[in-house]
């Protein structure tokens, strides 16, 4: 399971880190591809497979079901992890979520999403000024 926050760089070489312990559920490759909210979304190949199947299911008659799977689907890309434990990520990418130099990389059950660092704070402090009225909606899902 991805869980927790952590704080990388970006290289001269567009290349990334991956924190340990994410290497070890991610395997050998990986799938990355554009996320919601201008991030990016890196799924372990099983996980990737899972989604890929329900997304490849929406109605191709529905503009917004085909906008969808074209932003995960042709943005995504199999990475491969170099002996100490980086990925490259492409430049259309990078720029899909404004990546800089600093990032987060951030665990989320089944997936990771990396953040430009700025970004990621201001969706932080966004999302934590409205967590009150975030959890009553989200009571009528039972959680």
């Amino acid at each position: 399971m991805f869980l927790g926050e952590y704080n990388y760089k970006i290289d001269e070489k567009k290349r990334l880190a991956i924190p340990v312990r994410f290497r070890k559920l991610l395997g050998k490759k990986a799938v990355i591809t554009r996320g919601l909210d201008n991030c990016l979304f890196l799924y372990p190949l099983d996980e990737w497979q899972k989604l890929a199947e329900k997304l490849s299911k929406l109605p191709l008659s529905q503009a917004d079901a085909r906008g969808f799977v074209r932003l995960m689907l042709a943005g995504a890309m199999e990475v491969d992890f170099d002996r100490l434990g980086r990925i490259l990520i492409p430049d259309y990418l990078k720029n899909y979520a404004f990546l800089k130099k600093k990032v987060v990389i951030a665990g989320l059950y089944n997936r990771a999403e990396i953040w430009d660092e700025s970004k990621w704070q201001e969706y932080q402090k966004k999302t934590e000024a409205g967590v009150g009225d975030m959890a009553e909606r989200l009571k009528e899902l039972g959680i």
